[in-house]
């Protein structure tokens, strides 16, 4: 699903001033979409800023080393965010995953614009750019780069390389193509260290993530058969070890892992109380984007994300009510013989 990258040009020429908002809690193809757009379209002698909900995760600092996305309330004003000529959300398309950022948004004047790979969406009032078959929203950074004939910098290059990394396993999930490959390379070749980015990403964690860890590991439950698995975390945890939220990042992943899963999800509590649910699946049939959907999240057929108002008992009992319906929708129908069918 190619592109038509005119019309943002054509914004993007007419305009001077820029704000770039992504989801809450940002990961790295949020923040390195973030950071590569910023680079983009500053080389372009335009005024950038970048306004998030949530604060940037410690463990993504290397790919914003200057501290450029700054979150609302902290460093950047609802007033510096409504200057705006243009208001541009990346990695996203939802009013609930925008949070206090999407209220500010929808009172501004601002033209806006969503650059995005998710198949779930919201009507932002937006000239939309998506592509739901891309692997991640900074490979369509990166192809924006490339209509507009920018040179990609160093410091780009390693932000939408992090950002390409996270959102497909280090390369190993389905949505990987040989155009995956060859942005890595062309993103290699323009300054990116992937050795240095694998470092930072997955060898700088604490002792205190590693107890979190084998804390969720060890209550990891199986359901339908052994084809669902799924752990969780309460706030308590992270009190009593001493990690931080950011520690679970692409822990859910780890249900997977378990021979004969066909899905998985993990609950996380968060420090108001509610519950973050991360939904994963290794095949086709199973969509939890869908599953996430009713719980008014979204994200990917093979990854989505929702958030529950709820106490965590109750969380975690709907989530997995919701996945084994899927799980079990999923099976492979067995065909009915004729004499079965006689009957």
């Amino acid at each position: 699903m190619k592109i038509h990258w005119e019309p943002l040009r054509q914004i993007i020429q007419s305009n001077q001033r820029f704000v770039i908002s992504s989801h809450v809690r940002p990961d790295a193809d949020a923040i390195g979409s973030e950071i590569g757009l910023a680079c983009i379209l500053e080389s372009l002698g335009k005024t950038v800023q970048i306004a998030n909900t949530s604060p940037t995760p410690p463990t993504l600092y290397f790919i914003d080393p200057t501290r450029k996305a700054q979150q609302l309330g902290s460093g950047i004003s609802a007033e510096d965010v409504a200057k705006a000529d243009v208001h541009i959300v990346v990695d996203t398309s939802s009013w609930t995953q925008l949070s206090d950022v999407g209220k500010v948004m929808r009172d501004s004047a601002a033209k806006r614009v969503v650059i995005d790979h998710h198949v779930s969406s919201d009507d932002l009032g937006a000239i939309e750019f998506k592509d739901v078959t891309s692997e991640a929203t900074g490979s369509l950074i990166f192809q924006l780069a490339e209509a507009l004939g920018v040179a990609i910098t160093p410091a780009a290059a390693t932000a939408l390389f992090a950002a390409i990394a996270t959102d497909t396993g280090w390369f190993r999930f389905a949505a990987v193509s040989a155009e995956t490959m060859r942005i890595a390379g062309q993103l290699i070749e323009c300054g990116a260290s992937p050795p240095a980015i694998y470092c930072q990403l997955y060898e700088q964690g604490t002792l205190a993530k590693m107890h979190l860890v084998g804390r969720a590991l060890g209550r990891m439950q199986l359901e339908c058969d052994g084809q669902l698995a799924y752990t969780t975390v309460e706030w308590n945890d992270f009190a009593q070890t001493g990690a931080v939220p950011s520690d679970t990042e692409d822990l859910v992943n780890e249900c997977l892992k378990v021979l004969g899963t066909k899905g998985a999800f993990m609950a996380i509590e968060q420090q108001n109380r509610q519950v973050k649910i991360s939904f994963r699946s290794r095949t086709d049939l199973l969509n939890v984007a869908a599953v996430a959907e009713k719980f008014s999240g979204g994200g990917h057929r093979l990854a989505a994300g929702a958030t529950l108002a709820a106490p965590f008992a109750t969380a975690v009992g709907k989530a997995l009510e919701a996945m084994r319906e899927a799980v079990i929708a999923a099976r492979p129908q067995e065909p009915v013989s004729a004499e079965a069918d006689q009957k």
